[in-house]
């Protein structure tokens, strides 16, 4: 079986030394976060999902929540000083991040933009993101991955 490659998500945790543990799973196509974490046992409360937002300055950010949970827009605003925030449309992700839909992830995408992590995560040890590619997770602590990619934790999703 050939050895599955790393992306580039992984090669900046590797090149980082930031602890990590991949999880796979078999998928073809985009499924939601909700369908990923119960394929893979994975609590919903520590695996998130990684949203890309365009502010009203045209600049980009990405907001890192629960699976389960909703974006909260004003306060994701208000979290990177922005007036306004809007979510960027699927068929604009690649070309602005160069991850598709469902393998998006913080970390080594095109450029490094602000990240806004819910609060929830800053009590975990570890939780899960996407890795990077449809069909992978990471496992990691979200302390070491705001501290390596200059992320914060503020309470951004709906109440």
């Amino acid at each position: 079986m050939a050895k599955e490659l790393k992306t580039n998500a992984m090669r900046f945790l590797e090149k980082n030394k930031i602890p990590y543990t991949e999880k796979s799973y078999e998928c073809d196509e985009f499924i939601d976060g909700i369908t990923v974490a119960e394929k893979l046992g994975q609590p919903l409360s520590e695996t998130f999902k990684t949203l890309v937002a365009k502010g009203k300055s045209g600049s980009y950010y990405c907001f890192l929540i629960p699976v389960d949970k909703e974006l909260d827009l004003k306060k994701a605003a208000k979290s990177v000083e922005e007036k306004s925030v809007e979510l960027l449309h699927v068929k604009d992700l690649t070309a602005v991040t160069g991850y598709v839909r469902g393998g998006c992830t913080p970390i080594g995408m095109k450029k490094q933009f602000m990240t806004v992590i819910h609060s929830t995560a800053e009590e975990l040890p570890e939780f899960y993101i996407s890795g990077g590619r449809i069909g992978v997770q990471v496992r990691l602590s979200p302390q070491k991955l705001a501290e390596a990619i200059r992320g914060r934790f503020c309470p951004i999703i709906t109440d």
